[in-house]
This record gives C-alpha cells, structure tokens and sequence, in this order.
C-alpha cells in the first residue's frame, strides 16, 4: 500500500500594522467603511447591512455608528490597528457617525481628509420673464 503525500498548506502570516488608511463612502442610502494599509491592501471592510441594518434604517447615524466600531474593533484585534488617517468621500448622511464610531471603536484619528468632489452642474437657472 503507497504512503499518502501530505499535501502543505500555508499558514497566514500574522501581520502588525500601526498605521492604516479608513476610507468612508458616504453616500445617500448606504455607507461604506474601509480599512486598508498604508500599500492599499484592504484589512476590514463594513456597511451597515453586514451587522443587520436593512432597508432605510441602514442609512441611519445609529447604523453606520455601529458598522464603523466594529470596523475599528476587527481592525484593532486582528491587524494591531492604532492610529487611523480618516479619508472621507460622498455627500451621504454618515460622514460625522462614521468617524465618531472609529473614534469610539479604539482607533486613534490622525488626520480627516474630504475627497468628495466639487458639485457642477447646479441648480436650474429660473425662467425669463413673460413681456
């Protein structure tokens, strides 16, 4: 009877990232909530329907509070997460939440970036009048 071959498998090497990246997709329904490491590589990815959100009360502040310290808390116990350079984008709700719920999560906040672009286009411009 031939011996079985053992197959190697590799193990997940531990990683140790001080210094990371969030980045916060804040739009009108739904937030996004990003960790990512200083190279780009994503650690944590959160939006409220994750935890158990669904339909309109994902985009309230409550929800995305709760999404971003969980974030925080995954972030934290498995990478060593400490410091955190905030990169906010979008004109949705849970811009503010966002970054509280990652304060409050353990991470400490070094810098808050907006990225969201400039408006264009406006609004109508209003009708000449009739003579």
């Amino acid at each position: 009877m031939p011996k079985k071959k053992r197959i190697k498998t590799k193990r997940k090497k531990k990683r140790n990232v001080k210094e990371a990246v969030a980045k916060i997709k804040a739009l009108w329904n739904n937030t996004f909530i990003t960790i990512v490491d200083v190279n780009g590589e994503v650690l944590v990815s959160y939006t409220p329907p994750k935890i158990g959100f669904k339909n309109t009360k994902k985009r309230t502040a409550y929800a995305v509070t709760q999404a971003a310290m969980a974030a925080a808390e995954e972030a934290k116990i498995k990478y060593g997460v400490e410091r955190v350079r905030v990169y906010v984008k979008g004109p949705g709700l849970g811009r503010n939440p966002a970054i509280k719920g990652l304060a409050s999560g353990g991470l400490h906040i070094t810098s808050i970036v907006d990225e969201s672009s400039p408006q264009f286009g406006g609004v109508r411009r209003p009708r000449p009048p009739r003579k």
